[in-house]
């Protein structure tokens, strides 16, 4: 599963900052619950770069990594987490689980069994089961506009006799199981059973199978409350504010000021800087290699991008190694990234699939006139009395977009496309989903440590009547020879075969063009010294995974306790 946005961070560069003193100020609260107190206790204040859309987790509205930061892993139980052992990032169970899950060959089908935590419970003290694997099954084979169907589908039946053991039984083998109730995690069936789960959980929710509450006030903040039910480690601080500030370089400046006192910022021309020169009373993670893919997502079926000589011209008008360097060569990153694949996956990657996508205006024009266009009057590709005028949707607010695409802008106009970039707040929720766009600028986030990018390139995942809109691939790539090599990697369980069908995807992908890589977008991750405790960059859940285990210096709260 991919969502749009960005995560991920795995090999780290950690960038140590002086100390100073910085004064922080309130958020405001809300409170819709009486929960417990951390013990800890104060209010944490952060900075949140993007609102979710809703907080159905399971529908193609969820597209948002924000709102998997900021309330779904907070609230929702998963079966796994993600640890470093001997260096590499790798999945652990998580409290839901009392151990790994199995996997056996039953009667020739893939069977995977989960053990259930006997002190797992939802918030009401209902007891977590395996009934809650079967209902959140049935609704992301069933449902309506459910954000991704992978593996699910290949589910034949969920076992819930045993109220403890969830027994998964497979109808085809699915080598990429370790995705499923990891990504979505664990819905409560007894809650949202007979119910239009949709409408229950779009606006928020009151219940929770994690450390934490959330309460969620649209257009401000979501605020986090502690759990008093929940069996694992327990919240330390009384209340948790992620504030809603949509633009980098406003929340950088929040940072600064103390009126948040975290913040996981796009790595933003000028916040490069700031980071380089030292934060006062600041502690840094910059992970230059990451499970991110910063791409130019072209729509394959949209013009002028439904011809291939079209999409290969637009990548050799392109210099992508001076745009990396614009945005990041002062944290050392310098060179594109030549597959589609994040480096996290590195092991099943071609990383040199798109090397021969360089700045070379020959061969632009012998494309272009090879497929019919011709330039007019105003140096503009034409054909058929359509101009080559292509219009970039990107994330409004973001600095580093913005420059990308004034440097695109002027790559392209030299080539004979014309560039109009725009900004949609809405983009992922509405003009993505029905293929409204042509090309967009915007990072993949990978949701699992294992590979998968049949979700966002094989074409039964391209959202129609035939799957009921549900689907990744937003790119609406079909390209017959793709398929079959992807499905591989989901489905094969040798390790060696899965490693080279991937790679042989991404020179598929490479020689169709289907879309333009450009970075793995670094991560980075600020926090104030007043917050103590296991601060880090997570692969797979960003910075914020275990907040119930930080805690705050008593005598510098950023809020003090009014009620």
């Amino acid at each position: 599963m991919r969502r749009p946005k960005r995560s991920i961070g795995l090999v780290a560069m950690v960038v140590a900052l002086a100390l100073a003193t910085v004064a922080a100020c309130s958020a405001g609260t809300i409170t819709s619950r009486p929960a417990a107190k951390g013990s800890g206790g104060g209010t944490l204040v952060m900075g949140a770069e993007m609102e979710p859309d809703c907080a159905d987790w399971l529908g193609s509205c969820a597209g948002s990594a924000w709102g998997t930061w900021a309330i779904q892993e907070h609230t929702i139980p998963r079966v796994f987490d993600y640890a470093k052992k001997q260096g590499v990032w790798t999945e652990v169970p998580s409290p839901l689980l009392t151990e790994m899950p199995t996997v056996a060959d039953v009667g020739g089908k893939q069977v995977v069994t989960y053990k259930i935590s006997p002190k797992a419970v939802w918030s009401d003290g209902v007891p977590i089961t395996s009934t809650d694997f079967e209902y959140t099954w049935n609704q992301v084979v069933t449902g309506e506009d459910i954000y991704d169907q992978s593996g699910y589908a290949s589910i034949e039946s969920v076992d819930d006799s045993d109220p403890k053991t969830a027994v998964v039984t497979f109808s085809e083998p699915y080598a990429s199981w370790r995705t499923l109730f990891a990504a979505y995690g664990v819905l409560p069936s007894h809650l949202l059973e007979g119910k239009d789960r949709a409408a229950e959980m779009n606006d928020g929710y009151a219940w929770s199978g994690g450390p934490w509450f959330a309460d969620w006030e649209r257009g401000e903040q979501v605020t986090l409350t502690p759990n008093p039910k929940y069996w694992g480690k327990k919240a330390k601080i009384d209340k948790v504010v992620f504030k809603f500030i949509a633009n980098t370089s406003a929340a950088f400046k929040a940072f600064k000021n103390g009126e948040v006192l975290a913040i996981y910022p796009q790595p933003q021309p000028d916040a490069v800087e700031q980071i380089e020169g030292g934060i006062p009373d600041t502690k840094a993670i910059v992970n230059v290699v990451t499970g991110n893919t910063e791409a130019l997502w072209i729509n394959n079926d949209a013009a002028p991008f439904d011809s291939l000589a079209v999409r290969q011209a637009f990548a050799y008008a392109i210099d992508r190694d001076l745009i990396i360097k614009r945005l990041f060569g002062g944290i050392g990153v310098e060179h594109a990234l030549q597959t589609l694949n994040p480096p996290s996956q590195a092991r099943y990657a071609d990383t040199e699939a798109y090397a021969g996508y360089t700045r070379n205006l020959k061969k632009v024009n012998q494309l272009m006139k090879g497929d019919g266009w011709a330039k007019n009057d105003d140096g503009v590709w034409e054909k058929d009395g359509q101009a080559a005028e292509i219009t970039l949707n990107t994330t409004p607010g973001d600095q580093r977009r913005r420059l990308t695409g004034q440097i695109l802008q002027e790559m392209l106009k030299k080539a004979g496309f014309a560039l109009t970039v725009k900004t949609n707040p809405s983009f992922f929720s509405e003009q993505l989903p029905t293929g409204d766009y042509q090309v967009a600028l915007y990072a993949t986030v990978a949701t699992s440590l294992d590979p998968g990018l049949c979700v966002i390139a094989c074409s039964k995942y391209i959202p129609g009547p035939s799957n009921d809109d549900s689907g990744q691939n937003f790119q609406r790539i079909d390209v017959a020879a793709l398929d079959p090599l992807l499905e591989t990697v989901d489905t094969a369980y040798d390790p060696t075969e899965r490693i080279k069908a991937a790679k042989a995807a991404d020179v598929v992908m490479a020689e169709n063009q289907v879309s333009l890589p450009l970075d793995s977008l670094p991560n980075i991750a600020l926090w104030s010294r007043r917050i103590v405790g296991p601060v880090g960059d997570n692969p797979i859940l960003a910075m914020f995974w275990n907040m119930n285990e930080w805690s705050l210096k008593k005598n510098e709260w950023s809020l003090k306790k009014k009620g």
